[in-house]
């Protein structure tokens, strides 16, 4: 992934896209960020998946950052943002569907032999070893609560 970053900042500075360049400049120091971080940690860096969830972090940031602009009349930093969020993704992998996402949750549900609420964290750990970057674990949560309480009332029926 540093090395795609690298490259991408290459090729933006060939292109002269200046949104680009600054963009995947902020990658790279909130990469570096987190690499000081973890070798203070004792920790020999960082992984692929803490990457991918730096990443979707900072689209997330950019969405709110959005809204927030778009209620302050502010069009100018929200398209800003957007243009950002594009080079953002380009990183991540595809994202799952919410078909994708429910059959994934049901698979890790069934593999694990979850059936309450209290499992839901063992739930929602190997879904983020899994799909790294892949799925809103926001919305995955709920959907794993939801599941999980479906087990439960038809285990008790």
């Amino acid at each position: 992934m540093r090395e795609r970053f690298s490259t991408a900042l290459k090729e933006s500075m060939r292109a002269r896209n200046e949104r680009a360049v600054s963009t995947i400049r902020l990658m790279m120091a909130a990469l570096k960020d987190r690499e000081i971080a973890a070798r203070g940690r004792g920790e020999d860096g960082v992984s692929e998946a803490e990457i991918l969830g730096m990443l979707q972090t900072m689209v997330k940031q950019r969405r709110e950052a959005i809204d927030l602009y778009e209620k302050g009349g502010r069009c100018e930093l929200a398209e800003q943002e957007r243009e950002e969020i594009a080079i953002i993704e380009d990183f991540l992998p595809k994202a799952l569907s919410d078909e994708e996402t429910r059959a994934a949750i049901a698979s890790v549900v069934a593999e694990l032999g979850a059936d309450s609420l209290k499992q839901m964290g063992a739930v929602m750990a190997e879904l983020r070893n899994r799909y790294p970057g892949q799925m809103d674990f926001g919305k995955a949560s709920a959907l794993v609560k939801d599941q999980l309480g479906a087990v439960k009332a038809v285990a008790a029926g």
